[in-house]
């Protein structure tokens, strides 16, 4: 398996199936996947219908391969992949836990400062940054315990 395969059934683990909640921002879901997101890269079908496969494509285009994480440790690209599938600022929070200025964007000085730094550390820190600006959402009172929780199983597995 490749390090993306890992951490996509890693991910999936904290995903689950279909979701329709209405107090979520992201709307209806499957497997993750934000019906906006889907039909994005081309899904027509209903979101309860979006086989794991297309969610697989889905997820490498827009989560793994835009940020850059087949550069990292297995360690702090499944970090990465994680936040940005879940929604939030990861290339600042990564940029940040390595002291580079903070672009938005995963270049070569980013990669370079991530692959130079403890994994350990960087991972720490970015998950330091990423329940920070959970705790500032207007929705942490409805999914802050999920989140949380979502972040601690993250730590256990950065731990390996």
């Amino acid at each position: 398996m490749s390090a993306f395969d890992d951490a996509f059934t890693a991910l999936i683990g904290n995903e689950g199936g279909y979701s329709n909640n209405p107090a979520d921002p992201g709307g209806e879901t499957m497997w993750g996947i934000t019906q906006r997101v889907a039909q994005a890269h081309g899904y027509t079908g209903a979101m309860q219908d979006l086989p794991l496969e297309t969610a697989k494509a889905i997820a490498k285009a827009q989560y793994w391969d835009v940020y850059s994480c087949d550069n990292f440790d297995h360690r702090i690209a499944f970090q990465v992949f994680d936040a940005a599938y879940n929604g939030g600022h990861p290339a600042l929070w990564l940029q940040n836990a390595v002291g580079v200025p903070m672009d938005g964007i995963i270049g070569p000085v980013t990669i370079a400062a991530v692959n130079a730094a403890d994994p350990l550390q960087v991972i720490l820190r970015f998950n330091s940054y990423r329940l920070s600006y959970f705790t500032a959402l207007s929705t942490w009172p409805t999914f802050g315990r999920g989140w949380a929780n979502r972040i601690a199983h993250n730590l256990l597995l950065g731990a390996q």
